[in-house]
């Protein structure tokens, strides 16, 4: 009976001392990891009303420090996690892992915390060094952003065409003048540098008392010597040193190179992660278009700034700069381009190609473009510089240079009259050979054998020649049109370059290095763009374009491009052309001439002028003068 009263009792024995190892059955205390936890997010989000603090912190006055300390990094937001936990009695530790996102970059390190059981909930003493190791009670965090440099435009030498150059900022500075006398100041400093007064003065009252208000921006070089020494005169005017990307003088390739700039808030809204007030952008032209790609990525520096101001850098990610952009523009030809076109007071345009491979070694606008990219995006009625694509439809319907065609003072289709240009010689009126109709530019022989052309025999024709293909090269470009004619009028003015037909300086420039050549050319200007003759285009054969030759040398020695009959180098074949066009009710002409010599194919252009070969003409030849 003993016996099974002593099991009886070892087996309930040992079935409490079972139930008393089971975890679910523990009673629970306070807990360092969960509290450790909580501090972790307090620090994520700045809300720190679930951490207890001990002695007289609040979490008010924790949340306010803290802000203090991080508030010099701006946007930027941790990932704070706790582990490391380690319990002793009343106290523990544990490690804060944190991690910063720094432009595509992460700043990590790990800070100690020391935990404290108070009246059964786990404390922690509030320091700076939660924070930053390193940060004292006055510390605090600070991040400046580095910008990136812009990436170079290198041009057909590998000549740096656009880098950071030297400029002075003029400007008011409004901690330096009386908020009274600002505006006055600001009319003083806007005439000394030729801006709108009252526009100006408007920004500079408008602005903080302590800001600094532009006005202009001159390069070093070009600043006059009056604003020199006029704006120190003025209170509050100062001229602050800077270095922006710039071409090599101030209009060079401008409307094609574009400009650089403080973005603007349409740009900032539309694409508010790539963009922030105050950064700089490509805002025009190539800048513009591959901005993304020469901008150069920012890098950032963090400082623990001292309450003297002294800084002690504690991490750095190092700014890239953008990628070159390499253009075939030759920096002397261009300089050539746009001296030529000095002085002339239309809307005007050259494009220079090199033969051989289509590079756009110049495309120069002339001032009365007014920034207009008129020399590869231009579109106007090619006149009889489109005779060169008409002659090639001729010859491939069966004519020859030598081929005898009717040049009559006047013709009419269907009512409309066709007359050749007022100096045309009469003594090449008559029967005359093909070569001598376009060597003096004869519209009614061309239009005379407009049967003889089915339709889409002009548009192959084009397309043979670089006219009227449609590509993507990288940047604005228009190389024609050459529509399918609605009447047989249409179809006549489109011979000798009216009617529907529609080029650019630089398709007309194209025209004559595919003649050159003796195989379809097709303009490139970026380099990385690889561009190429669509299958589409019917081949120019090399019989084709010598007899294009033949009949554009024709033009230079004995027709109306006699001018450039003494211009040294190679031999230079040519076609003059006019236009006409209506403006506000009056009947007006475009002045174009188009030439070739050895590598080189060149097209002008003039919005309005009586004649190619008056007008346009001189401004070629000066070119080709300066460019060999």
């Amino acid at each position: 009976m003993r016996l099974l009263v002593s099991i009886a009792a070892a087996v309930l024995a040992a079935s409490v001392l079972v139930g008393c190892d089971d975890p679910t059955e523990k009673v629970s205390g306070p807990d360092p990891d969960r509290a450790a936890d909580t501090l972790a997010a307090a620090l994520v989000s700045g809300d720190f009303t679930e951490v207890g603090f001990t002695g007289d912190q609040t979490p008010t006055q924790v949340a306010a420090d803290y802000d203090a300390v991080v508030s010099g990094l701006g946007d930027l937001k941790p990932s704070v996690t706790a582990g490391g936990v380690q319990e002793s009695g009343d106290t523990a530790t544990a490690t804060l892992a944190w991690v910063w996102p720094i432009s595509d970059d992460e700043w990590s390190y790990t800070t100690d915390v020391e935990l404290t059981k108070v009246d059964d909930e786990w404390q922690t003493t509030w320091s700076r060094a939660l924070v930053e190791p390193s940060l004292r009670k006055a510390t605090v965090l600070d991040a400046t952003t580095i910008a990136g440099a812009r990436g170079l435009i290198l041009g057909n030498r590998g000549d740096v065409l656009v880098t950071n150059r030297e400029v002075v900022r003029f400007g008011i500075d409004r901690s330096k003048v009386p908020a009274a006398g600002a505006g006055a100041s600001a009319r003083r400093l806007a005439r000394l540098v030729d801006i709108d007064p009252a526009a100006y003065a408007t920004r500079v009252d408008a602005a903080g008392a302590k800001a600094f208000v532009e006005a202009i921006t001159i390069r070093k070089e070009d600043v006059p010597l009056r604003v020199a020494r006029g704006y120190g005169a003025i209170p509050g005017a100062v001229a602050l040193p800077d270095r922006i990307p710039l071409s090599p003088s101030r209009d060079f390739a401008l409307p094609i190179l574009g400009t650089v700039g403080d973005v603007t808030a349409e740009m900032v809204k539309k694409d508010p992660e790539r963009y922030q007030a105050g950064d700089q952008a490509g805002l025009s032209g190539l800048q513009a278009r591959y901005d993304e790609q020469l901008q150069g990525v920012g890098g950032v520096v963090v400082n623990a700034v001292a309450s003297d101001g002294m800084e002690r850098e504690l991490y750095r990610v190092e700014a890239q700069p953008g990628k070159t952009l390499e253009l075939t523009l030759d920096e002397r030809r261009q300089a050539a381009a746009e001296s030529a076109l000095e002085g002339v007071g239309p809307a005007s345009a050259l494009v220079a190609i090199r033969v051989s491979d289509g590079a756009i070694l110049a495309a120069a606008n002339g001032a009365g473009t007014d920034g207009y990219n008129l020399a590869t995006y231009g579109q106007a009625a090619p006149g009889s510089t489109f005779k060169t694509v008409s002659s090639l439809a001729l010859l491939r319907a069966g004519l020859k240079p030598s081929t005898v065609v009717p040049c009559a003072r006047r013709v009419v289709v269907n009512g409309k009259p066709f007359e050749n240009y007022d100096d045309y010689p009469s003594s090449a009126i008559g029967d005359i050979p093909l070569r001598t109709a376009v060597a003096n530019s004869c519209n009614t022989a061309f239009i005379s054998q407009a049967g003889k052309i089915d339709d889409g025999d002009l548009a192959d024709a084009a397309a043979s020649l670089g006219l009227g293909i449609d590509h993507d090269l990288g940047f604005p470009a228009f190389l024609g049109t050459v529509p399918a004619p609605r009447s047989e009028t249409e179809a006549a003015a489109d011979l000798i370059g009216q009617g529907g037909i529609l080029a650019s300086p630089m398709a007309m420039a194209t025209v004559m290095a595919s003649i050159q050549s003796g195989t379809t050319v097709v303009p490139r200007l970026v380099k990385s763009v690889k561009v190429s003759v669509p299958a589409t285009a019917p081949p120019l054969r090399a019989r084709e374009a010598a007899a294009l030759r033949d009949l554009l040398r024709g033009v230079v020695t004995s027709g109306s491009g006699r001018g450039l009959l003494d211009v040294p180098g190679p031999p230079v074949i040519a076609k003059t052309g006019t236009a006409e066009f209506e403006r506000k009710g009056k009947t007006l002409t475009h002045a174009w001439m188009v030439a070739a010599q050895g590598n080189l194919a060149v097209a002008v252009y003039v919005d309005l002028g009586a004649s190619g070969s008056g007008v346009a003409g001189p401004i070629l030849e000066r070119f080709l003068r300066a460019a060999r």
